[in-house]
């Protein structure tokens, strides 16, 4: 039996399909998934959902509003994880998520 995750990041430009990236060792599944935008991110967690993933964490880059907007959409059929980063690495974090706006 196999066990499948998932991450899914932000990255502009990108098919959440033919650009995802997968890593299958030992009875582990690992899917890197990028999303164009943050707002593809709910649908491509319930299709991931439906290839049998059974845990997907999402980056630290989406904000706490569309985190929950994935959550929403699996309806708890799969843990939800969002990473966050410690205090000290607020303001790095800051600069860097300004820069990626800019970009």
């Amino acid at each position: 039996m196999s066990i499948s995750w998932a991450y899914i990041y932000e990255h502009p430009g990108t098919d959440p399909v033919a650009d995802r990236t997968v890593v299958e060792r030992e009875g582990l599944r690992t899917l890197l998934v990028p999303v164009p935008d943050p707002a593809v991110a709910p649908d491509v967690a319930v299709e991931l959902i439906d290839e049998g993933v059974g845990l997907i964490e999402l980056c630290g880059g989406f904000s706490i509003v569309a985190a929950a907007k994935v959550a929403e959409a699996v309806q708890g059929r799969v843990p939800i994880g969002h990473v966050t980063f410690a205090v000290d690495s607020v303001p790095a974090a800051a600069v860097y998520a300004a820069a990626f706006e800019e970009s």
